[in-house]
This record gives C-alpha cells, structure tokens and sequence, in this order.
C-alpha cells in the first residue's frame, strides 16, 4: 500500500511529476530548441536582451550562408577554429592548453570551438561557470548532430556580437563599412575576424595597431584556409 501526504494524495506520483518535468526541462526541451532552429533563425539571445537592458541597442539582419562573402567564412574559421570541418565539435587539445594558461595568467584564454561558442550563444548565457559549460557540452553535442557543420557557422555568423549592439554578418558589414556581408572584401573580412575576441572594445572600421597587426595575421591565415580547403564543408559541401 503507497503512502500518501496529509492531502491523501500518493507521494510516488508527485515524484512521477517532478520526474516528467526535468526530463522536459533537461532533455525535452533543449531537443525541441535544437529541431526548431534546424530550421528557423533563433530570434534572440540572452546576450542581445542583456545588452538591450544596458542600452546598447539591437541591429542585426539575418542572411542566409549563401548571402555572406567566402572571404569572412574563411576569416572566421582561420581566427576561430580552423579545425572546424574536421573536429565534432571540439578540441581538446586546445581546451587543454586554455586550462593551463588561465590556471597562470589572468587573462583569460578561450578554448572553445565554433560549434562550442554558437551552443553558448544560442541557448545559454555568457558568464562562465561549471553549469554553463556542462550545458554547453550537451548542447554542442546536440547542433553537431542534428545540424550540420553548414547550418552550424550560418547560425554563428548571424548571431555572435560584433560592437555594441550589433549582430551578426550583416549588421557588422553595414555597420563599419557600409557594404552587404554578401561583399565583404578580404580585408574587410580579416578586419572583423580580428576583432571577434573583444567587440566592445576594438573596432574594425578604424582598427589600432594591435587590431591591423591581428587581421593581418588572419588574412594569410585565411589564404591558408581556402589552399587547404579548410572551410570546404561550408564553400564546396559534399553531397549527402
């Protein structure tokens, strides 16, 4: 005979709900965001509404991979993750390596791949933490194999910050230089590659040394990138 509360109700069915929910909170749903965004641009991140509430504004444009220039795809693979086609999602090696610098330098060295940075973006919110990482993880999991790498990097371009309340290719490209993301130049590409890691502070129209010296070093990256077909599951993807 089941033991009931005070209310005569059975506790094993209020432990059944409990069940029910957290599977939907913790698997249900994170699934059904993932199916959904397969298909349809996420409207907003937490980033964007925070950034809103601090009143940095909201501009951002979405564009379809199609419409954005080869030149920053190749940019944005070079500076972020040029491992991108061929990894599942990450690098441990160079989550490895991020560990051992942050444990002896305060500044703060990221190890994250696309794929990393776009679950965070999407789905999560940006301070770090052991939770934020764990759900990170799962989620990375999860957009590798229910996206594509394609859909992946479409998803990152038009949705990772590039100034202040400015989102995605299109916004950046208008922004600073008054062109599409579908014509984007090389440089104009390397440019805002270079200025992903800090977009609040640097600025890729009037870059300072530090700005030109990094794009440069990713705009021959970048050379590197389409010689060794480096971002052909992107540009040139095979067939399913």
């Amino acid at each position: 005979m089941t033991r009931g509360d005070r209310t005569g109700r059975p506790r094993g069915r209020w432990w059944t709900r409990i069940l029910v929910v957290a599977l939907w909170l913790f698997v249900g749903l994170p699934i059904a965001l993932v199916a959904v965004y397969r298909f349809v641009p996420p409207p907003v991140t937490i980033l964007m509404v925070q950034r809103s509430l601090e009143g940095k504004g909201f501009a951002r444009d979405w564009r379809p991979i199609d419409q954005i220039s080869p030149a920053l795809v190749r940019s944005v693979i070079a500076a972020e993750d040029a491992g991108f086609c061929s990894h599942r999602g990450f690098e441990f090696e160079a989550m490895q390596a991020a560990w051992a610098h942050n444990e002896r330098s305060d500044r703060v060295r990221g190890g994250s791949t696309i794929s990393q940075q776009t679950a965070k973006n999407v789905f999560l919110w940006p301070q770090r933490s052991y939770l934020r990482k764990g759900l990170e993880a799962g989620f990375t999991v999860l957009i590798e194999s229910g996206w594509g790498k394609r859909r992946i990097l479409e998803v990152y371009l038009n949705t990772i910050e590039w100034g202040p309340g400015v989102y995605g290719a299109q916004a950046a490209a208008l922004r600073n230089f008054g062109v599409g993301a579908d014509r984007l130049s090389p440089a104009q590409a390397a440019r805002l590659a270079a200025i992903l890691p800090s977009p609040l502070k640097w600025r890729a129209a009037k870059p300072g040394p530090y700005v030109q010296r990094r794009s440069g070093r990713i705009g021959a990256a970048a050379g590197t990138v389409r010689r060794d077909g480096l971002a052909d599951c992107i540009l040139n993807p095979r067939p399913r």
